[in-house]
């Protein structure tokens, strides 16, 4: 039976504008009832993204940095703890446990980031 329910799955995209600028926005990726590994029931699943690989990623507690671009695009997913970023303009967000965020800024003046509270651990999928 096919979920009537496909609410957008919401993320957090971090980029950098024409000025090198980076800046945060919330993005939804839409999903559609699909039968995906039959005979199994329907799933709701977005339309796929290219990826190359995956990594886990462990913040020490008393990590910090200065603003860098993205060495790549990417998917940063927190697992575990508490990571704090902030964009070049100043503007700031906390991510926890089952957060998202589509890394894009791969030019420009970059972000920072921190870990709050001890370590924190994430996966980082690498996208084409």
């Amino acid at each position: 039976m096919a979920n009537p329910d496909t609410t957008p799955v919401k993320c957090t995209r971090l980029y950098a504008d024409p000025a090198g600028e980076s800046h945060f926005e919330e993005i939804e990726f839409e999903l559609s009832s699909v039968q995906y590994a039959p005979p199994a029931p329907a799933l709701d699943i977005s339309e796929p993204t290219a990826a190359t690989s995956f990594f886990w990623l462990r913040f020490p507690r008393d990590w910090t940095d200065a603003a860098h671009p993205s060495p790549r695009r990417q998917l940063f997913i927190v697992i575990e703890g508490k990571v704090e970023g902030w964009t070049s303009g100043g503007e700031t967000r906390v991510f926890g446990p089952g957060d998202r965020l589509l890394m894009e800024d791969t030019s420009g003046k970059g972000h920072g980031a921190r870990p709050l509270q001890g370590d924190a651990l994430a996966i980082v999928v690498v996208l084409q």
